[in-house]
């Protein structure tokens, strides 16, 4: 289970997404989470999954390795399922004892769980085609104006790359305590929900001391390069706009046009 979360990996590869400006990406990444909840009918569903197949094509980010990150939210999407299945009132469809499913639940229950799922399924994509470093300096872009109010943007953008970069690392050390655990003899799969939580108590101290040193390590590190946070600092990568990025903003625009259209189908 550890090792199906993807989010925060970086998947390198030679494609357009891989190329597009990070600006775009995190810009294009946040319309379709919002068009995603625009959706009211099958046809925005069906469209919102096309263009995203679409561009998990062209991101040459093979699609089992994007499906596997749902396994990591599996319980998520199963609970989500089960309590607009069984607690949305409406019209009855089906109904034993306690038990009452409604035909505005079914569509509740279907409408969230392909919501979620391509929710997870886009933002990780992002990930996938953008590493830290432009994540950092996409964000620090766009996020560019909010100085005038004194919001230190430049430490937020930071703090934010420093966390996507040190979850495959967190994982990976989880993954080797839960190892190092089972092979003392340590159980973590039978018992109740109490028994499994004490079970886990000898793997989040370690991780948590492990966490702790690699954030000391990285404040010495980065005191003795002299960091003094991004006022007059310079870039050796700066960002510009090109062609492409003018035509997936152009591809943007026509998405949200076809969903605001869907809407009144």
């Amino acid at each position: 289970m550890i090792r199906d979360i993807t989010i925060g990996q970086y998947y390198p590869a030679d494609s357009v997404l891989h190329r597009l400006d990070p600006r775009v990406k995190l810009s294009g990444t946040l319309i379709f989470i919002v068009c995603l909840f625009l959706v009211k009918n099958l046809w925005g569903y069906l469209i919102a999954a096309l263009c995203l197949g679409a561009v998990i094509r062209l991101s040459k980010v093979p699609f089992r390795h994007i499906v596997k990150g749902l396994k990591a939210v599996m319980i998520l999407l199963l609970f989500t399922v089960v309590f607009n299945l069984f607690l949305t009132s409406g019209t009855p469809v089906f109904e034993w004892r306690f038990i009452r499913i409604t035909k505005e639940g079914i569509y509740l229950a279907f409408s969230m769980a392909v919501r979620l799922t391509l929710l997870i399924i886009g933002s990780s994509l992002m990930t996938f085609t953008t590493t830290p470093n432009q994540l950092t300096d996409g964000m620090e872009s766009l996020l560019r104006p909010l100085n005038r109010l004194h919001v230190p943007v430049h430490e937020v953008a930071m703090m934010m790359s420093i966390a996507l970069r040190f979850i495959p690392i967190l994982l990976e050390e989880t993954d080797k305590i839960m190892k190092a655990q089972q092979a003392r003899g340590a159980d973590f799969e039978t018992g109740n929900i109490i028994r499994r939580a004490r079970a886990m108590i000898p793997i989040l101290v370690p991780l948590f001391i492990s966490a702790f040193r690699r954030a000391g390590d990285l404040a010495m590190a980065m005191e003795a390069r002299c960091y003094r946070g991004g006022k007059g600092r310079t870039k050796m990568k700066p960002l510009h706009y090109k062609k492409r990025d003018g035509a997936a903003w152009l591809l943007l625009a026509a998405f949200v046009g076809v969903i605001v259209v869907s809407r009144r189908i």
